[in-house]
């Protein structure tokens, strides 16, 4: 799930078991992660109370960078872009 030592952490999927959109969301994040050689790691909502409470609805959800970037489907273009900096719309940040 993650990069190569060294690679930043810039991508997180907040999903739960047994979700087919997870999945889906996985696969995408896996590949773009792998071309962009960026590291990325995934959260349960199911083992986090606080990931629970601001998530359950919308899984999954991916941030980029610790804003919120997508949930429910994940556009593949739309996260090169805002990896590469081409901005991303911002959700606002965990815990806020």
């Amino acid at each position: 799930m993650t990069a190569p030592p060294g690679s930043p952490t810039r991508i997180t999927l907040v999903g739960r078991p047994g979700c087919h959109l997870c999945d889906d969301a996985r696969e995408v994040v896996r590949r773009v992660a792998d071309d962009t050689v960026t590291g990325w790691v995934e959260l349960s909502v199911d083992d986090d109370p606080d990931l629970l409470a601001r998530y359950s609805e919308q899984v999954p959800v991916v941030l980029v960078d610790g804003a919120q970037h997508d949930f429910w489907r994940v556009d593949e273009q739309r996260l090169r872009r805002a990896l590469a900096g081409g901005g991303h719309r911002r959700w606002g940040r965990p815990g806020r």
